[in-house]
């Protein structure tokens, strides 16, 4: 089948596609993510497109959920309830807090417009500065450091390129706020584990929240398991029961464009990473 295909729909990349599928011209991810991708032996001329744009909805509620586990302690709340322990608590608002999202892209834009709805102040970085909606102002990558400094949320939704893998690590953490919270939504990558551990352990800052790691499945060994302050997510973030169907959708409309030598929708910069 390879051998006779112009155009692959694929999770992963199969083994030796350059040399299995020389015709391969057109190469459609299914997840957003492409670093899988990136660094397989695909063929040289293949356009790449991902599946970007797709989790957009399901994503940001997520991430919504996730800035209220935050703000009014709800896993202490059930875990209270599990030992029949009646405490009260005084959470704050996030109403006035300030959330910095780096990677402003279609996902944090939603998060942005939720965020404001809140009464949240949002600010992030995005790859080229412009105006977002909802968003107070916009940095480049560059800054990053600034936004650390401001946030009381700092959510990540950065792919994962040679730019980017480790930006949380020590001296990143060390410009949190003591209070602040780190939402990984992003590529498990992103954060070095063992400096994020120290400083929650530290209690240097208060917590993170995270949905993707560098190995998947967490293993069980993993101090993320056991830390407190550290909630964890089994990569569900993107689920949601039409993700097929909407993932399906941009599939049928690239093909046609392919087939009618259209340009196509979601391309992957190879250069850049995403």
């Amino acid at each position: 089948m390879l051998a006779r295909a112009d155009a692959l729909l694929a999770w992963r990349p199969p083994t030796r596609l350059a040399t299995r599928g020389p015709r391969v011209r057109w190469i459609q991810s299914l997840t957003g993510g492409c670093e899988q991708w990136l660094g397989a032996d695909t063929p040289a001329g293949a356009v790449l497109t991902c599946a970007r744009g797709t989790h957009r909805v399901q994503m940001s509620e997520h991430i919504l959920a996730a800035l209220f586990l935050c703000s009014k302690d709800l896993a202490g709340i059930v875990l209270d309830q599990a030992a029949g322990r009646w405490r009260r608590r005084v959470n704050p608002t996030l109403a006035g807090a300030t959330l910095g999202i780096l990677g402003l892209g279609a996902i944090g834009v939603e998060v942005a417009r939720l965020a404001a709805g809140l009464g949240m102040r949002v600010i992030g970085t995005k790859r080229e500065p412009g105006p977002v909606p909802h968003v107070e102002r916009v940095d480049p990558p560059a800054e990053t450091a600034r936004v650390l400094g401001e946030s009381d949320y700092v959510l990540l939704l950065l792919p994962s390129t040679a730019d980017t893998r480790g930006i949380i690590d020590k001296a990143a953490l060390a410009r949190l706020k003591p209070g602040a919270w780190v939402l990984n939504f992003g590529r498990g990558d992103l954060v070095v584990d063992t400096d994020l551990v120290t400083a929650v352990r530290e209690r240097r800052i208060a917590g993170a929240v995270l949905d993707v790691f560098t190995a998947e499945p967490l293993p069980a060994e993993h101090p993320f398991w056991t830390t407190p302050g550290i909630v964890v997510l089994p990569h569900v973030g993107g689920l949601h029961p039409e993700r097929d169907t909407l993932v399906a959708a941009l599939w049928v409309d690239n093909l046609q464009r392919f087939l009618a030598d259209r340009p196509l929708l979601q391309v992957v910069d190879r250069a850049r990473g995403y």
